[in-house]
């Protein structure tokens, strides 16, 4: 059985602010280029969801979150019967914690 991706609000806004920052910074070109591969990387959670692994520093939380990285980023996710929910794309080059507190 296939499982569907389904992106959050919050994932889907921290997708617009890097295409946002990356179109300034560099140019539309990459800033196109990153947002489509961490979309696309997404693809692989549909036919094995537990590829990712589990993100320690929200061990506490109700959800499993599990992340796959994709250049800079995690791409975090909770697997939820029959979905797969991005919760969040973080920045690596932040400080960790943020993850836990502005993030999900």
């Amino acid at each position: 059985m296939e499982l569907n991706v389904f992106w959050t609000d919050n994932a889907i806004e921290k997708l617009e602010d890097i295409f946002d920052f990356l179109k300034i910074t560099a140019n539309v070109k990459v800033a196109k280029k990153v947002v489509n591969s961490i979309v696309k990387s997404t693809e692989k959670l549909i036919k094995h969801p537990k590829i990712g692994q589990i993100e320690e520093l929200l061990k506490d939380r109700k959800n499993e979150y599990r992340y796959l990285v994709v250049g800079n980023y995690k791409v975090i996710y909770w697997i939820d019967n029959l979905t797969i929910n991005i919760a969040t794309v973080f920045d690596c080059r932040q400080n960790p914690i943020l993850i836990t507190i502005n993030h999900i």
